[in-house]
This record gives C-alpha cells, structure tokens and sequence, in this order.
C-alpha cells in the first residue's frame, strides 16, 4: 500500500504524451512497487455546471496518473489520518506564488499522519498561449513532470487533463483550491491556503489551523473560505479560445528592410521598455525555419506583458519575396526585418561582435541593451522561457 510519499523513492518519467505509448517503468512509491503505463489525451467535454463538494460530503473515488509513472486513488492514502487534496496548475501565477507552502506544509505534516496530493484539473484544450505569461510551462502531463522534477515536489501530482474525471466531482473553481478530509474521508474543510497570496508573507495558515484542528479532535472553525486564483480550465471553454485564434490569424504580416545603422539602434534597445527576443535567421537555413514558429509562441505567451520578439532575416535582399512568403506561411505578425546589405558581416558584428555568424542566432536584450541571453544554433525553449519569465521585469506573480 502506498503509504505516505517520498520523492526520494521516486524515478520520474519522461514520456510524450501524443500518440506515443509510454514506456513501461518500476517506480516505488512507499512499499509498492508497480508497473504503469499511461498516455495522455485530452478529450472534449460536455459543457455543465459543476458545483462545489459540500462540507461533510464523502470524497469521491478517482484513478488519476501521477507524474512519478503510478496511478493512484483514495485507496493509496487509506492511511493517512488527514488528507488534503489541492488542485492546482503549472502555469497558474497564484499556484505558483503557493507553491513553496505546499511543500513546507507536506514536509511539515506528512510525519504527523497527513497525506498531501496535488491535482491538475485544467484540460490543455481550454488552455491559451495567451494565459501562459506569467510561466515556463503549460499544463499539460509532460509538463507537469517537468514541474514535479524541478521543483522537487515531496507529494504525488496527478493529471486529470483528460476528461475531469476527478475534478468534476470535487469542483475546484480556481487554482489553488484545497479540500481537507478527516479519517472517514469526509470533508472538513474546504477553500484558500491563507488569505495572502504574495510568497513570503503567509504560511498557508487556513489550511494548518484546519488540519490542526482534525489532528486534535476538533471541529473546523471556519470550513468554507473563499479560494482566489486562475478560474479551473475545463475543456469546454473553447469557444474564446477560437476567438483569439482568429483574431491572431487576422493580424497582417509584413517584411521590411533595414540596414546596418537600423540594426544597431535595435540592439541598443533604447525606444522601449520592454525585453526584445531578437531571431537572425534564413529561409535556407533548416533550424531556423524548424524552430521559428516557437517564436511566435513566446509572442504569444509574453507578448502582453513586458516583452517583444522581433525577427530579422539574413536571406540576400533579392531573396524578399521568398523570406516574406515564409513568414506568412508561419504567421508572423511582429515586426520582421531582412538586413538590407549584401555584406553578412556587418550584420553579424551589428548584431552582437561575440557572434561567430552561425545561424540560427538568438539574443535577449533589456531596455538598455543589456545582454540578458544570447544563444547561436537551436534554441533551448524551457531554458529561453525561464530566461524571459524569471527576470526582474516579468516574473511569474501578479
């Protein structure tokens, strides 16, 4: 039986969760030990109104995969005298502004009988690029194991992205929202962690006074609290998303050129106040057409806050029509540019004098030119979005 959980014990996989079947792999989790496979595929759902589990309702049953290879259900935590589930989300700013409380709360009560599992209710279908601004990843089940590695989670993380299996049931109505059981598994508690939701000015003591108050034999003071947060993505919400799609096809693509004194004055950066992303690459070039539209996914994604990408072509000038001609293909609808001189070197030593002119070639610039990252050939995309997200202009809370 999977008792209390130690990420110690636990080999995370890393499998693609397209049509790919996973591989199969032993994971230990507690005294189990189990082959699992699992394959993600987020599924179209109905349109309904789910409500809120009430307090002194039974938990419901689920079988959700976890990110460590297992699957799980309420069976696996039987002995657990508390059980807290929160659900909660990757991309979420104010999951992640709770995220470090999460794990000093199950590092603080898992000696004392208390299982803690968080939830991802959110199906990648009702996901925007334009929701993802405020993080690295998505919510999708690969990018949940990335979360789950390199946050060094010390409690299982199960995706219900597929149908909401679990989550219907539960009714989270934001992330985070925490749902408390005593030992009959019925709920006590149900709402916020705490009342503040900047890291290092609270300590999730709604959810301790709760658990605290189980632990002794009392009754919960306050079982219902308000829970703030980004609004649970169920599959069905796909109509705005559709919206935005056209609405970013509708946006017009155009190739101007530039020469070497304008490419300078875009490396100083000095007419905004934004991060520019800036891509040199060429239609010949076979990585950079490869990785150029997840460019435009960072534009996407960072484009309403304190960011812009802007692209600049290195193909001869005679050479337009066939860059603009791929630009269009991709939708490209920022601003691009194809350097205007026929001497590539001077491009090169406008761009940035540390570059070996290889494409492709990427730099990320602050609003005073200031190198921030720069990178010759494919690029890194996690480590590029961490890059972007985590400096001091952006940042991954409100």
């Amino acid at each position: 039986m999977r008792l209390m959980y130690s990420l110690g014990l636990v080999s995370l996989l890393f499998w693609n969760c397209g049509t790919e079947t996973a591989p199969e792999a032993e994971t230990e989790v507690g005294e189990a030990s189990v082959a699992e496979e699992f394959v993600a595929n987020p599924q179209p759902v109905t349109e309904r109104e789910v409500g809120t589990l009430e307090i002194g309702a039974s938990a419901p049953d689920f079988r959700l995969a976890g990110t460590d290879g297992q699957f799980y259900s309420l069976e696996d935590f039987a002995e657990a005298e508390v059980l807290v589930l929160v659900f909660t989300a990757n991309h979420c700013p104010t999951a992640q502004a709770y995220e470090e409380r999460i794990k000093q709360f199950a590092s603080d009560y898992g000696a004392k009988g208390v299982q803690l599992v968080a939830i991802s209710p959110n199906s990648p279908l009702g996901l925007l690029y334009e929701e993802l601004g405020y993080s690295d990843l998505n919510d999708d089940f690969v990018d949940m194991q990335i979360r789950h590695r390199d946050a060094e989670y010390n409690f299982p993380y199960l995706y219900d992205g597929d149908d909401h299996a679990a989550s219907l049931q539960y009714g989270p109505v934001a992330t985070p929202h925490v749902f408390v059981f005593d030992e009959d598994r019925k709920l006590r508690y149900t709402g916020r962690l705490d009342k503040t939701e900047k890291p290092g000015t609270a300590n999730a003591e709604d959810l301790r006074q709760a658990v605290d108050a189980l632990l002794a034999g009392r009754e919960v003071e306050e079982p219902t609290t308000k829970t703030f947060g980004c609004s649970t993505k169920w599959a069905w919400k796909t109509a705005y998303r559709d919206k935005v799609e056209e609405e970013w096809r509708a946006k017009p693509v155009a190739l101007e050129m530039i020469d070497v004194e304008g490419v300078k004055e875009l490396m100083r950066n000095e007419d905004s106040d934004k991060l520019r992303l800036i891509n040199v690459w060429a239609t010949w070039c076979g990585p950079c057409v490869l990785e150029y539209p997840d460019f435009m996914v960072l534009q996407r994604m960072y484009g309403a806050r304190d960011f812009e990408f802007i692209s600049i072509s290195a193909d001869k000038p005679g050479q337009h029509d066939k860059a603009l001609a791929f630009l269009e293909k991709i939708h490209s609808p920022v601003r691009n540019y194809q350097f205007d001189g026929e001497d590539i070197y001077e491009l090169v030593e406008a761009v940035d004098p540390d570059w070996n002119a290889a494409l492709p070639y990427t730099i990320l610039l602050a609003p005073d030119g200031e190198v921030v990252w720069r990178h010759q050939s494919e690029v890194d995309f996690l480590a590029l979005k961490r890059a972007i997200v985590d400096h001091e202009m952006m940042g991954r809370y409100y």
